[in-house]
């Protein structure tokens, strides 16, 4: 599939900005025109982008209802009663359970947690764990990460005289849940000053304002700054305002004192003595707490992330990494089926969406195979199996195409959804499948024009080789922590060429090692291209051709190189 390359626009204003900026800060007019690029226009947005303060964070009380949701904790914990903290089965929830069960333990002995079973109770709020709550004698639930669009299930729990705190950031409808309080900042009625908290970071803003209630100094709150840069890397929220701070700190705890549970998964995933990313954390740390809740059963996670002793986090970290292996056997597994019901498809070139259903796959891995067939094929996927008596769904969508509003269209055949644009989940009846397969696939032909179904490379700004050097690649380190909205800068140098030694590596030479120069005097530069080793007799020819990369640092052996990360080559234009 060819990507489209797309120069992020700049104007006459951008650049004079930029070149005030480099004047004033010291800094290089490339790195300024990324800040810029970005909404960061002033001297002094500069130095709070590059050294967030946690003194920034929002007053928690501007949230709708949050003095309703303090005054009904302090309560429950005045007068002793049972709470249940209660959240997905997802990194976002076992992350925000962890955190607000971590913190409120030392004031109530009457605390416990609940994780729903995947399989057996499935989203968000059950009846099963109401039932629970009303046989323990639990008389409030705090939800994180779901509850939203618990309606019937809060008013359930209120007949039984159980009250609800309901924490989420998913897309509220119309009505909200009976609950003594809703906080989430998506609510319409909602002046909070930023939207895109994760499900943890709604918890973490519930504790702030119950500390700042109690006279608990916000010290004794910083420990919980790691789980939220988890949840807010593995939920793939925007890494902007808030959630740039809260993430900025968590992950400086995380690579200076993380705790037993999080140790114990650094030290699987193969990340002792690293410098801990954004990166990391979606491609490694969050994967194996997610695995639990795919194969087995979310409270797992939970339990690890609480351990106590190094001892403890460690045997639970193996298991939870045996967990992710055999994860990643059964979503290959589905994929390579999923892949050739698609290949059966023969007008497939001309549709705008996919809906693939097979009643065994495994229930847990079916968002990750949406995502991987969106990615391959380019066009809003829908992967749906069967669950109890329901068929159970996860979606995943294009730039462009909103993927909630479009299964929302279709509300009056589902059971139930809910979700982001890009990602949802679903259920439905088997007898209304089809009719949601032809509603969602014509709603995807109406919204999606041909340009949408070609990848885009977003780049940030043309320069040449020269320019790259260990000053500018020390400026850029300042943009961490990287994330949706402040992604890793893609950058395109024009009419390189081969140094002379670039040639095909890997198991099966399928990728191509280059080393780069231009003729403005750049280079030598390594850079490795996955998987492109068919541009090698064209590259090896000496011919000029553009690339499209972003910049690391490479280190081996203690010595660290720059190393260019290629997104895409094409001949250059004569």
């Amino acid at each position: 599939m060819t990507n489209r390359w797309s120069i992020r626009p700049h104007t006459e204003e951008d650049l004079r900005i930029r070149d005030e900026l480099a004047a004033e800060l010291g800094l290089s007019s490339t790195l300024c025109l990324l800040l810029v690029q970005r909404g960061i226009t002033s001297a002094r947005e500069v130095r709070k982008f590059f050294k967030p303060n946690l003194n920034d964070l929002h007053d928690p009380f501007l949230m709708p209802d949050m003095f309703k949701a303090v005054k009904r904790l302090n309560k429950a914990l005045g007068n002793k009663e049972k709470i249940l903290i209660y959240g997905d089965y997802d990194v976002d929830g076992t992350t925000a359970v962890s955190l607000v069960y971590k913190f409120l333990r030392p004031y109530s002995s009457t605390i416990d947690f609940y994780i729903p079973d995947r399989y057996d109770e499935g989203y968000g709020v059950s009846y099963k764990s109401i039932d629970y709550a009303v046989e323990n004698g639990i008389s409030l639930i705090i939800t994180l990460d779901c509850g939203i669009k618990a309606i019937d299930k809060v008013a359930y729990a209120n007949e039984r005289g159980i009250d609800f705190i309901i924490c989420d950031h998913h897309m509220p409808d119309d009505e909200l849940p009976a609950a003594v309080a809703v906080l989430d900042a998506k609510r319409t009625d909602s002046q909070y000053p930023y939207e895109h908290l994760s499900g943890c970071g709604v918890g973490f803003k519930f504790m702030q304002a119950f500390a700042q209630s109690n006279d608990i100094p916000f010290t004794h709150l910083e420990n919980l700054l790691e789980l939220t840069a988890v949840s807010i890397a593995s939920d793939i929220v925007p890494i902007t305002g808030e959630n740039r701070i809260l993430a900025y700190y968590g992950l400086r705890q995380l690579n200076n004192n993380p705790s037993f549970g999080l140790r114990g998964i650094i030290n699987v995933c193969g990340l002792a003595g690293k410098e801990i990313t954004i990166s990391d954390i979606v491609f490694k740390i969050g994967p194996r707490i997610n695995a639990s809740g795919r194969m087995m059963n979310g409270r797992e996670a939970v339990e690890l992330l609480l351990s106590k002793d190094m001892n403890e986090a460690n045997e639970r970290s193996e298991s939870i990494d045996q967990y992710n292996d055999d994860r990643r056997e059964l979503d290959k597994k589905i994929t390579d089926e999923a892949n050739a019901i698609i290949e059966e498809i023969q007008d497939i070139e001309t549709q705008k969406g996919i809906v693939v259903y097979n009643p065994d796959w495994h229930k847990g891995v079916i968002g990750i195979v949406a995502s991987r067939l969106t990615e391959k094929y380019y066009r809003p996927s829908v992967v749906l199996t069967k669950s109890s008596e329901l068929i159970t769904g996860s979606a995943r969508s294009i730039v462009g195409f909103d993927i909630y509003k479009a299964i929302e269209g279709c509300r009056d055949l589902l059971e139930s959804f809910g979700g982001h644009t890009y990602a949802a989940g679903l259920s439905l009846r088997e007898e209304n499948l089809e009719a949601f397969t032809n509603r969602f696939m014509k709603l995807a032909a109406e919204d999606i024009v041909p340009e949408q179904m070609t990848p885009q490379i977003d780049i940030d700004a043309v320069i040449d080789l020269k320019h790259i050097t260990p000053r500018f690649v020390n400026e850029l380190k300042k943009m961490n922590p990287l994330g949706p909205d402040n992604e890793k800068p893609v950058f395109c140098s024009l009419r390189v060429q081969d140094y002379g030694t670039s040639r095909c590596v890997g198991k099966e030479l399928e990728h191509l090692k280059l080393e780069i120069i231009d003729g403005k005097g750049g280079g030598p530069l390594h850079a490795i291209a996955f998987g492109m080793s068919t541009h090698a007799n064209y590259v090896k020819a000496m011919n000029p051709f553009d690339l499209c990369y972003t910049i690391e640092e490479n280190t081996y052996n203690g010595n660290t190189t720059i190393q260019l990360m290629v997104k895409d080559i094409r001949p250059s234009e004569s």
